[in-house]
């Protein structure tokens, strides 16, 4: 595959990432079975081999239990640590920690965001976490507490790079005009069936910031990729049937699958925008490779926007 920077960064990743938050093969640690686990390994170890060099989980992710899956494929495949990169999130506590009364809340405090990163090292079994990032708004975020977190687990060595996820574009601009260290990445949801990112101001930022955006849901929850509306992350745009079929129309002229062109499309974008691919299973990990290989027109990727804004541009 080929390769990008992170941000300003001196981390080089393929151009496709490899989420983990289906490793587990469920969200609840009491119903995680060895074979679910195995399977989440397996699916880790396929992306690896298949060229994916940068491996996203978060500490959220089946309670941690993401995190101790991709540890183990770290473990399990000789020299496979030093040559990937680790990224991982924190800032979402569950509802009953600590006190049983506690909401679902979100956390940026320093000392809960130290805390949190010592948690992953553990769970990982690795020293060094390469990107570390905060993964939904905090109301209560205070920038400058933020930045003291951050650069005291650089300087401790823990953590190598920084970035932040569903980040609104104010946020980060105020985020980084406290903290010494760049922010490299914003993960935020991106796809041809969600294009709030393209009017909101959050790539413009990435292009001028140079920070790199990173796609989750870059498939439409599935939508993209197999025409499904059974979707659990994005609600179905009206004119979803159409978008499928300009999919295919086009996936029809390469001679690849729809969720390859879905993948190519926020691949054309200048801003250098991240898929994070979640599939478990190693044949469509491998598949959606053909993307980093693709390079759609200008006319194509227009042709597919109006189709998933359902309406000519004005």
């Amino acid at each position: 595959m080929q390769t990008v920077k992170l941000g300003s960064s001196s981390l080089v990743s393929s151009r496709l990432a490899y989420g983990c938050w289906r490793s587990a093969g469920t969200w609840n640690p009491s119903e995680v079975a060895a074979e679910g686990e195995a399977a989440g390994v397996r699916g880790i170890i396929a992306a690896y081999e298949a060229g994916y060099t940068l491996f996203d989980n978060a500490d959220i992710y089946c309670r941690g239990v993401c995190e101790q899956i991709l540890g183990r494929a770290l473990r399990e495949v000789a020299g496979m640590r030093e040559r990937v990169l680790v990224a991982t999130k924190c800032g979402i506590r569950l509802a009953g920690e600590p006190q049983p009364e506690a909401p679902k809340r979100y956390d940026f405090s320093g000392q809960y965001i130290v805390r949190a990163c010592e948690g992953s090292l553990r769970r990982l079994g690795i020293e060094t976490i390469d990107l570390y990032m905060l993964h939904r708004p905090d109301y209560l975020a205070d920038p400058h507490e933020i930045a003291g977190a951050f650069v005291q687990l650089y300087d401790a060595g823990k953590v190598r790079c920084f970035g932040v996820s569903n980040f609104r574009p104010s946020l980060v601009s105020a985020l980084q005009a406290a903290c010494p260290l760049p922010l490299v990445v914003n993960q935020v949801e991106i796809s041809l069936a969600r294009l709030n990112c393209f009017t909101d101001g959050t790539l413009d930022q990435c292009l001028e910031k140079g920070i790199t955006p990173q796609a989750w849901s870059p498939l439409g929850g599935g939508l993209l990729a197999d025409g499904t509306n059974q979707r659990s992350l994005t609600p179905v745009p009206p004119h979803a049937e159409g978008l499928v079929a300009a999919l295919d129309s086009v996936a029809g002229k390469y001679g690849v699958s729809r969720s390859v062109i879905a993948l190519a499309w926020l691949l054309k974008h200048p801003s250098r925008i991240m898929p994070i691919i979640g599939s478990t299973n190693p044949q469509r990990i491998q598949e959606v490779v053909a993307a980093d290989r693709l390079e759609l027109s200008r006319e194509e990727w227009y042709q597919l926007l109006i189709a998933a804004r359902g309406t000519e541009l004005p």
